[in-house]
């Protein structure tokens, strides 16, 4: 590309500007409007409850609609299951309570122990009122299960109570049951269909133990994320005066660290020598899975010696080549210190960020969940013994009248599941992926304000000659203003490319697990292929963005002919890029790993209660590392938006850095608007005028 030329009206970003990308502008408020009416359709015919509450037989909410009892229970499981193979019929009825003791229906009818028979009336169809009618009629016309089993209240849903006792399966205190017609089977038989359930049961022990730890923790997790806020705070500041220091400590350690894995790979190769059987060449000794056994070879130790030693020299020619680079990457993050501390708001706006992403977040899992709770009742005839319309559709209001009962006298129309047969039943997936393909969409627009915003400030930090007496009152307002004014159709084109890949992505992850049962390995490594290049172009996608919204807040150019002014600025000055991108990315990661290290292990020896000072006051804990582990990611998250701030801001002043190079030259009429340790550095002066 060609370099920037001098402009005497420039000074900094541009205030006389006009809207950009006005088609994709456009194109995203239809797109919202779109969204908020497959928000209202979804809202209009979706039913959560179909997610929270079990139906019954009838296809009603247990404990809504009439239906009081809390609890779904599937009686009739127990007493079709094993030998002899009949049809399921999966009958489910609502209950207050899940029973608590093995009975068949024909002890409690011929039990002389008052109220057994009304127990067992509950776990019965609601019309079922007649105590005296025959046994053998009441199973036949399904009005009671044949028996009961102890079960267990799951996700208001009734399983058999599974333990295991010293390796032996039991349900209560039993390893058999009678399964009310005069057999007895061994539990086992039920283990199948409520082994996963069991698993979920334990899930839920632990979960409530989580939370209860929360209750009893909740302020001490606060405290130690106000702790990690101060850090971070405090760190950045220190990082303007030490940053120096930190970059070229991490030079002399990894120098350290490779020069003594050298010595102790010699120290290896030598003590091998004259042993038996170290000399084998690995070509001889081909591959093995013990990968022990290399290490006892002379010539392994050779080549970790090698290959150290080929890295230690990269690295020191590299520093002897880039020190001045190196040198210009720290003056320029000192910098970034300075302009974080003239606008102390952008560290508050990534909050602003958050809350609107949790908005985006918030929006497209509601929207989510009432689409997939769209779909109607679906009723299926069920019969025990053979019938030609079992499995086909049914409607309970007319079923009682139809043929079906006619030729199948035990067939029984129940509900089967949730679907539906009409255009918007059809039509439901394209909505589904409708509300991804915007919630990557909107999350990346958001993204995209937030750094959009933040390179408008730091911009009108690094381009005010005299700082900060040239900057604007409020820079951030200022920038945040501009950006939506007159921007939105550029940060919507930016990222509705970067959703579009992120939505191929996802549709190949969704390929990927459909596939790990096949086995065709072509169709796996296309696949692998794929992901990976999507991978790398994600990446890419993301860097050309980022530094595109930078050119946008200063020149107010449209997306395409900012990404492509960026990415030649970029490209003409490539090492210096590089240089600071590993050191930037490395302080930052230093950055983190203090922060986070030192409240983790501050907050392991608090809940630990192994800080004697404080020993009474940490609360009692379930599990100690919950609390330990909320305050680690916590901290992790406030680090990384302070850190995002500050990753946006030596961006920002590394692009103008380079536009202030070509397009300055020192002279009275060209002054450079870099600070004056960037001049020092780089040997250059403002000629005939005082640096600022």
């Amino acid at each position: 590309g060609t370099p920037q030329k001098y402009d005497p009206t420039f000074k900094g970003p541009i205030y006389d500007r006009g809207c950009t990308d006005v088609i994709c502008c456009v194109l995203l408020v239809l797109a919202i409007a779109g969204y908020v009416v497959v928000g209202v359709v979804a809202w209009t015919h979706g039913d959560p409850r179909k997610v929270i509450y079990p139906t019954d037989s009838r296809g009603q909410f247990c404990g809504q609609q009439g239906t009081p009892n809390e609890y779904v229970s599937r009686p009739s499981l127990a007493g079709t299951s094993g030998p002899p193979p009949r049809p399921l019929v999966p009958v489910q009825i609502c209950v207050s309570k899940c029973p608590d003791r093995y009975l068949t229906y024909l002890s409690a009818y011929g039990s002389r122990a008052p109220g057994e028979l009304e127990y067992y009336r509950q776990f019965c169809v609601p019309e079922f009122k007649n105590l005296q009618k025959a046994p053998i009629q009441v199973l036949t016309d399904k009005e009671c299960p044949a028996m009961l089993i102890p079960s267990t209240p799951l996700a208001r849903r009734c399983f058999p109570a599974i333990r295991a006792k010293k390796g032996v399966i039991m349900i209560g205190n039993e390893t058999t049951y009678d399964d009310g017609r005069g057999r007895r089977r061994n539990v086992t038989e039920l283990l199948e269909g409520a082994k996963k359930a069991n698993v979920v049961l334990e899930t839920r022990q632990l979960a409530m133990k989580i939370f209860e730890d929360y209750t009893v923790s909740w302020y001490w997790i606060i405290i130690g994320l106000v702790i990690a806020m101060v850090a971070s705070l405090v760190f950045i500041v220190l990082l303007r005066f030490l940053a120096g220091i930190m970059v070229w400590v991490m030079i002399v350690m990894v120098i350290l660290v490779l020069g003594y894995g050298i010595f102790h790979c010699y120290m290896e190769y030598a003590k091998l020598k004259g042993e038996a059987g170290s000399d084998v060449s690995l070509k001889d000794l081909g591959f093995q899975t013990d990968l022990r056994v290399y290490l006892h070879l002379r010539q392994t130790w050779l080549a970790f010696m090698i290959i150290l030693c080929v890295v230690e020299v990269v690295i020191i020619l590299l520093l002897i080549f880039l020190r001045k680079r190196i040198l210009i990457a720290i003056a320029l993050i000192k910098e970034a210190s300075r302009a974080v501390g003239h606008i102390m708001t952008s560290l508050l706006f990534p909050l602003c960020t958050f809350f609107l992403l949790c908005l985006c977040i918030a929006y497209w899992a509601s929207t989510a969940v009432f689409l997939s709770t769209s779909n109607e009742a679906i009723y299926k005839v069920f019969s025990e013994s053979p019938c030609q319309f079992s499995g086909q559709t049914c409607k309970p209001e007319t079923f009682n009248t139809s043929n079906v009962t006619k030729l199948c006298r035990d067939a029984q129309c129940l509900f089967a599941f949730y679907g539906g047969e009409t255009a918007y039943h059809k039509y439901l997936i394209v909505l589904q992926f409708f509300n991804v393909f915007m919630f990557f969409w909107l999350a990346n627009f958001v993204i995209a304000l937030g750094q959009v915003t933040l390179a408008g400030a730091f911009a009108s930090y690094y381009w005010a000659f005299k700082k900060p007496d040239d900057m604007p009152a409020f820079p951030l307002f200022s920038a945040f203003s501009r950006a939506l004014r007159y921007h939105t159709g550029s940060l919507a084109f930016g990222s509705l490319v970067l959703a579009i890949v992120q939505v191929i992505r996802v549709v190949l992850e969704y390929l990927d697990h459909r596939l790990k049962a096949a086995d065709n390995k072509f169709a796996k490594f296309l696949l692998s292929c794929l992901k990976c290049c999507f991978w790398c172009l994600e990446k890419f996608i993301k860097f050309l963005n980022r530094n595109a919204y930078i050119m946008i807040a200063i020149y107010g150019t449209n997306f395409c002919a900012s990404a492509r002014n960026a990415f030649f600025l970029l490209m003409r000055n490539i090492i210096r890029v590089a240089v600071l991108d590993k050191v930037t990315d490395f302080l930052f990661f230093l950055g983190k790993l203090l922060i986070v290290g030192s409240v983790g292990i501050l907050a392991f020896f608090f809940f630990t209660q192994r800080i004697k000072l404080v020993q009474d006051t940490a609360p009692p804990l379930n599990y100690y590392w919950v609390p330990i582990l909320t305050v680690i990611v916590g901290s992790y998250l406030i680090a990384h938006g302070f850190f995002s701030v500050y990753g946006m801001c030596v961006d920002t002043l590394f692009l103008c850095f380079l536009e202030d190079l070509e397009r300055n030259d020192g002279s009275a009429e060209k002054p450079y608007f870099m600070s004056p340790d960037l001049k020092k550095l780089l040997k250059k002066t403002n000629k005939g005028q005082p640096d600022a």
